[in-house]
């Protein structure tokens, strides 16, 4: 080998020929790039009917929440990431209600054994949202006013 193949110069060369390359290429045809500006526009989501989303508490007609603080779906929940604080319910027919419904979004695994687990069909993950982003672990942390509202 020689010198000038000992200090890689030739393929150091074609190398950034091959960066240069793409730069003015995708420079110059931007229209033709297969990305999209995520933030502003989205892609649709071409998931099946049973894609697990984000959880959401399904309410009662009054507007308080069909769980009844059965504790099974925290039961069932590989990760332990769901908390519940029960409390009794002002209505004779409903023994117990949550005062404290909690999913540490951070620790779900979105298996679906909580849905599974609800005899009440209180909880659901067809909302078909799977963004998951924020700026605080405290902010990831779904209360029950969170989950109740999406």
């Amino acid at each position: 080998m020689g010198l000038s193949e000992d200090l890689y110069l030739p393929e150091t060369a074609k190398a950034l020929g091959i960066t240069l390359r793409h730069l003015v290429t995708n420079l110059t045809h931007q229209s033709e790039m297969p990305t999209i500006n995520y933030p502003d526009v989205k892609r649709p989501l071409n998931a099946p009917e049973r894609y697990r989303g984000r959880h959401r508490l399904l309410k009662r007609e009054d507007g308080t929440p069909r769980c009844v603080a059965c504790m099974l779906c925290a039961t069932a929940c590989p990760a332990v990431c769901i908390h519940i604080e029960a409390e009794e319910s002002p209505t004779k027919t409903i023994e117990k209600r949550p005062m404290k419904f909690d999913i540490d979004m951070l620790r779900c695994v979105f298996c679906g054994l909580c849905v599974e687990a609800c005899p009440c069909d209180a909880i659901r993950m067809d909302t078909g949202k799977y963004e998951l982003a924020d700026t605080s672990r405290k902010s990831m942390i779904f209360d029950i006013d969170t989950l109740l509202n999406h």
